[in-house]
């Protein structure tokens, strides 16, 4: 339930002086109360001030046997040479596009909502891999549990242009028909399409289709379809 006595968590982003980490320093001499070790979480811990890192310094240097530090940061090389060399580094990736799909289908499997899986794999792609960023865009599309979701209601809801409107303007390009191309961007946008999400769906399908063609459709995070397509 997140109250465990020996666990402490601090936000470094709302708390970065020297006192904030001198609650700390005060505090870790002292043994856990139920568990093996006393876990001291630091999230954000980049945002730590210079005079706060110096004064954590000396207890990363040499902790108490009973303690172990948990620094939590999505900026590492923010965070001074000092304390990193003095930490084991854990670096995570952010999930494959069939990954965070794969863990979509299940939750909304799990949930009884009824959704095309192309309109997972769209929201997956959206969520840049973070499977946390993904379910919030999902939450976003299941207004009504009972309605089967469409790829073209959360193309909608998301405001991303679907995948023939990027292709025929890429193809516009291809062929230098610049009327053809300002009519499929004026139709995108005119359904619904953000302007800038739109441009940056054409730059990913170029960038997909140079990967694939230069190199091998296995870099890309696309589905099966998409990467016959940019072959």
């Amino acid at each position: 339930s997140s109250r465990h006595v020996d666990v402490m968590e601090m936000d470094a982003a709302s708390n970065t002086g020297v006192d904030d980490v001198r609650d700390i320093i005060d505090g870790v001499h002292y043994a856990p109360l139920s568990a093996r070790y006393k876990i001291y979480i630091i999230d954000e811990v980049h945002m730590l001030s210079r005079n706060a890192f110096n004064a954590l310094l000396k207890t990363l240097e040499e902790p108490p046997e009973h303690a172990l530090f948990v620094l939590a940061t999505t900026e590492i090389d923010k965070v001074p040479a000092t304390i990193k060399s003095r930490c084991l580094p854990f670096e995570f990736r952010r999930l494959s596009l069939q990954e965070v799909t794969d863990r979509l289908a299940y939750i909304t499997e799990q949930e009884g909502i009824a959704i095309d899986r192309a309109a997972l794999e769209l929201v997956a792609r959206e969520g840049t891999g973070s499977v946390r960023d993904s379910i919030s865009l999902l939450d976003q599309i299941v207004a009504d549990p009972e309605e089967t979701i469409t790829l073209e209601l959360t193309q909608r809801i998301l405001g991303t242009a679907s995948a023939i409107a990027v292709r025929d303007l890429v193809q516009a390009m291809v062929n230098q028909e610049i009327a053809r191309g300002l009519h499929v961007i004026n139709q995108a946008i005119d359904s619904g399409s953000d302007p800038r999400q739109f441009g940056q769906q054409v730059v990913e399908h170029l960038r997909a289709v140079m990967l694939s063609q230069t190199a091998s459709s296995d870099l890309l995070q696309a589905s099966q379809d998409d990467k016959d397509l940019f072959e």
